[in-house]
């Protein structure tokens, strides 16, 4: 079996991790034209611009829906984790990375009164925008290869 062959017969999964990877690639290349500094963590971490995760469950929900039908129960189930997910990236997930950063300050500046192994990790949410944008990008990462390329 030819890598074309494989990639659309596994394509309910190989679509969504292409989305998820140009994501990653995105969000280490914009990282870097911002902070003009190379941050080799950008390329698996959370948080940032776009979101994966939203490009990874939107690409996963839209070639559930143009493969199996938008009407099937399937997509329905597929629909609402991608909103879970989304909802929870830029909601719960923003603001454990806000508390985060509160903390850091906190055990930062307390003169050895508290102390910790490392530094809490803050950068694990999204803003709504970078959700958008990643669920743009899963979706028009899902369309051109379910509909364009077959």
């Amino acid at each position: 079996m030819g890598l074309h062959e494989f990639f659309f017969k596994y394509q309910y999964l190989t679509i969504p991790f292409l989305a998820w990877v140009v994501a990653q690639g995105l969000k280490f290349l914009i990282d870097l034209i911002i902070r003009k500094e190379i941050d080799w963590t950008r390329l698996l971490g959370s948080g940032g611009m776009p979101s994966s995760h939203a490009a990874f469950v939107i690409s996963l929900a839209t070639v559930i829906g143009i493969g199996e039908g938008f009407g099937s129960a399937i997509f329905g189930v597929t629909f609402a984790f991608a909103m879970i997910v989304m909802y929870d990236a830029a909601g719960v997930r923003r603001a454990a990375g806000k508390q985060a950063r509160v903390l850091n300050r906190m055990f930062h500046h307390s003169k050895g009164e508290f102390h910790f192994e490392e530094e809490l990790k803050e950068l694990i949410g999204h803003t709504p925008v970078e959700v958008i944008a990643g669920g743009v990008l899963g979706l028009a990462i899902a369309i051109f290869f379910m509909v364009g390329l077959k």
